[in-house]
């Protein structure tokens, strides 16, 4: 195992004093093809260039000597230190930062991100990095070839979004351009990247937040809300306790996108939306998807709201991971299950009906449960019935796919 390795961020500016004595006593030297070029590199180290880490951290595991890897930015952040940490290699690491791209990037920008979002997108991640941007007004992403500002443009279709694209920061071929998401697929831009996705302005608390990211506090409490906060007039199968079950059943998560089929008011795409999902709301009503809309202006979130006839609208929607049916019978069931999302949740008034859609979700391969929900408001001034509320709950699990 090397004697010593030392990690080392480079993001354009000189090397730190560690970083050159670090350089000066390496006898191996692991980095990109214009790492290795530097002329602080020792003439007689012996020369890696990282393509795969893992392998590296097998070549400096075995080495006898003093080992330097350099990389880009900060090497802790979404970097080569977690890799050379494994167990796997049982490495010890010292190391050098520098400004992380992202970082970087909104230094460029002239923006603060400490409100942002960061993922990394690679030809495995890149639809739930497109997720995020979806659901989020502030997102930076890593790129990777393959995955990068065009790909991002592409699969954001329908969705408004200003990117910052940021090109071989800390470069004499850095540059910084400005263009709509749906533009950014008519160019070819140059790796390494880091694109800055903004979405729709949303006011930002006067000092500042409290917590890195979106703040998991902002707005009010619960899973749900009751029906005032929408406007009340909702329909019979989005009364909170049932959506509240759908939501417990699907469980959205950052990264997912929703598909809300017949919103109706909107409550639970808003309230899909509030976990921090990407959601697409649909309905053939024009009064349902503005109050859609409306639903999601009132809580500063990102919304897709799509107008149109299930299951035909469906055909071009992006993949979904959970889905709620609130309408559309057994047909539109059907057109779901076809696209095979995680879980679905749908509801039925009738045992007859209930029975039709757990028969077409079991034969496309979901597990099927069914429960009778019976719900009962109280006036507790007087302890009086208010409203009584009766539907079956269907909620679907696709078992060969990771949950």
């Amino acid at each position: 195992m090397a004697d010593r390795v030392t990690v080392i961020g480079w993001d354009g500016s000189p090397l730190t004093a560690a970083a050159h004595s670090a350089l000066g006593a390496a006898t191996l030297v692991a980095g990109a093809a214009h790492h290795l070029a530097l002329p602080e590199v020792p003439a007689g180290a012996e020369r890696i260039r990282l393509g795969s880490v893992s392998l590296a951290a097998r070549r400096i595991t075995g080495h006898r000597g003093t080992a330097v890897v350099i990389a880009d930015g900060d090497p802790a952040f979404f970097g080569v230190v977690r890799t050379l940490r494994a167990a796997e290699f049982g490495l010890e690491v010292e190391v050098v930062p520098a400004v992380s791209s992202v970082a970087a990037a909104f230094a460029r920008a002239g923006m603060p991100w400490d409100d942002a979002q960061v993922v990394v997108a690679h030809r495995r991640t890149l639809r739930r990095a497109v997720n995020v941007c979806r659901a989020h007004t502030k997102v930076a992403v890593l790129t990777s070839p393959g995955a990068g500002p065009a790909e991002l443009g592409l699969l954001l279709e329908g969705v408004h979004r200003t990117f910052v694209i940021c090109e071989e920061l800390g470069t004499e071929r850095e540059q910084v351009t400005v263009v709509t998401s749906d533009k950014a697929a008519d160019h070819t831009w140059r790796d390494p990247n880091v694109v800055i996705v903004i979405g729709a302005a949303v006011a930002a608390a006067e000092d500042g937040g409290w917590i890195a990211g979106r703040d998991p506090a902002a707005g009010p409490r619960g899973w749900t809300l009751p029906a005032e906060a929408y406007g009340g007039l909702m329909g019979e199968g989005e009364l909170e306790p049932l959506r509240t079950a759908q939501l417990g059943r699907l469980g959205p998560r950052v990264g997912d996108l929703v598909w809300d089929i017949g919103c109706g008011s909107g409550a639970f795409a808003v309230d899909a939306a509030r976990s921090g999902a990407a959601v697409i709301a649909v309905d053939r009503d024009p009064r349902a998807c503005e109050r859609a809309e409306a639903g999601a202006r009132a809580f500063g979130l990102q919304l897709q709201v799509v107008r149109g006839s299930a299951p035909h609208v469906l055909e071009n929607l992006p993949e979904p991971d959970v889905v709620r049916v609130g309408g559309g019978g057994a047909e539109v069931v059907t057109a779901v299950a076809d696209r095979r999302p995680q879980r679905v949740v749908a509801h039925a008034t009738t045992r007859d009906e209930a029975e039709l859609l757990g028969r077409e979700l079991t034969e496309h391969g979901y597990l099927v449960e069914c429960a009778l929900l019976q719900s009962v408001e109280l006036d507790t001034r007087a302890w009086t019935e208010r409203e009584r509320s009766v539907a079956f709950l269907l909620s679907a699990v696709l078992p060969d796919r990771p949950q």
